[in-house]
């Protein structure tokens, strides 16, 4: 049930930036939860993973795959590297949403400053901000994710949130690669170790900006737009209204970023590969279109909708009752 609630918050108090990161903590939890087997399948495709490679391209290849993994390995399969997602969603969607209150709140601090670009910048900065806090454990849920058996046959059919850590902490040069090229990167790793945790960090924060900006700019909108604001109290959208807006925002920004995601996903998966060196954004790139085409930067894309458009419809909606339950 709709219910009418005053513009009048002090959103820069520290009390209130705490409580909607909590919200947007557990609201990412949920979210992310209820669409995992679907993002494990996700990962799979756009990774190219040599064992699931037949399933791709298709809305009943998603299904296929997902069978498969749960005849090998169970539920835990569907759920592998589902640890390291909670782990990072929370922080991740806590400071995301966060940040969005409060760069909204410096860009937009009266209706006549909203605009659709301050909208979508402010989306943008959110999504940067989080990722910048989170990165590393984005990789680690990747990796986990990526891992099967016939990538790697001498690991554990499912790899442990420190397991992954640990490989990705002492990937290294292998001797399939130049001399020269062995002592370049084996220099800049012995040196800086901790960037072998942002293997795909910056197409990430290139493609977060599309996607972000996007999504917060069509949730915002929408909102405005059904829900707008007179004499400084709007009407509070129902629950079914925020899962409506927040899923159509998901698909738009999904559509939007997702060539750039697809991009990012070969690159974190690069350490196993490649863990003599960088995968960069142009040798990425071509690797993508030789092996598919256009088609290959838009692998999985129906699983991206199956998995994008409950899983932002949930998360918005979750958010805001828990921003209502907490008074804000």
């Amino acid at each position: 049930m709709s219910t009418t609630v005053s513009g009048q918050r002090d959103k820069h108090s520290l009390g209130y930036a705490v409580r909607s990161g909590l919200a947007g903590g557990l609201a990412g939890c949920v979210a992310k939860t209820a669409v995992a087997p679907l993002d494990r399948v996700k990962i799979l495709f756009q990774a190219s993973n040599p064992d699931f490679q037949k399933y791709a391209g298709s809305w009943t290849g998603a299904f296929r795959a997902g069978l498969a993994i749960y005849r090998d390995s169970g539920i835990r399969g569907l759920l592998q590297g589902h640890s390291a997602t909670l782990l990072r969603i929370f922080p991740y969607a806590g400071i995301k949403f966060m940040a969005y209150d409060q760069w909204r709140a410096f860009l937009i601090p009266s209706k006549e400053h909203e605009t659709n670009l301050r909208r979508f910048t402010a989306g943008a900065l959110a999504g940067m901000t989080s990722v910048t806090f989170t990165y590393p454990l984005e990789l680690i849920r990747v990796r986990m994710a990526f891992r099967s058996r016939v990538t790697d046959q001498s690991a554990p059919a499912r790899p442990s949130f420190f397991r992954a850590m640990t490989n990705i902490y002492q990937e290294g040069a292998t001797s399939h690669t130049s001399a020269a090229s062995v002592a370049s990167t084996t220099h800049i790793f012995n040196r800086f170790p901790i960037l072998k945790f942002y293997r795909g960090f910056t197409v990430t924060m290139v493609g977060m900006i599309p996607y972000a900006g996007t999504a917060f700019l069509t949730w915002d909108f929408l909102r405005a737009h059904f829900y707008p604001v007179r004499d400084d109290t709007t009407t509070r959208p129902s629950i079914l209204a925020n899962l409506a807006i927040g899923a159509v925002s998901g698909a738009v920004a999904q559509t939007v970023s997702y060539p750039l995601e697809v991009t990012r996903r070969r690159m974190q998966v690069g350490g196993i590969t490649r863990p003599d060196r960088w995968l960069g954004w142009g040798e990425t790139i071509r690797m993508i279109y030789s092996s598919g085409g256009v088609r290959g930067f838009y692998v999985g894309l129906s699983i991206g909708y199956l998995k994008i458009i409950p899983m932002n419809g949930i998360s918005f909606a979750v958010w805001q009752g828990c921003k209502w339950l907490m008074g804000l």
